[in-house]
C-alpha cells in the first residue's frame, strides 16, 4: 500500500529501519512506533518506497461530525431528546 503523504512515507522508513535492526526500537515514537508494531517488513518497504513527488506533507485526519455505523458506513441518527429513564 503506497504512502498517502511525505510524513507517512518517512515514518514507514524509520519503522522499517527498526525492523531491520538498523535503528533501536526504543527510539521509535508516534506513528513509526505503531507502524513497527502492526506492519510487516514487506508492508513497511512498500510504504517507505513510495515516491514523494506530488504528495502532501501531511494528510489531515477526517473526523465525522456525526457518528457512523462502521458495519454499514451509514450515519447513525442521535436523538438527544430521548428520555433515558423511560
Amino acid at each position: 500500500m503506497p504512502a498517502k503523504s511525505k510524513s507517512q512515507q518517512q515514518a514507514a522508513g524509520v519503522a522499517l529501519a527498526a525492523k531491520k535492526g538498523e535503528k533501536k526500537v526504543g527510539d521509535l515514537k508516534g506513528p513509526s512506533k505503531s507502524m513497527y508494531q502492526s506492519m510487516s517488513k514487506k508492508e513497511l518497504h512498500d510504504m517507505a518506497s513510495t515516491p514523494t513527488k506530488d504528495k502532501p506533507d501531511k494528510v489531515a485526519e477526517v473526523k465525522p461530525d456525526r457518528p457512523i455505523d462502521i458495519s454499514s458506513g451509514e450515519d447513525v441518527a442521535v436523538d438527544k431528546d430521548v428520555d433515558k429513564d423511560a
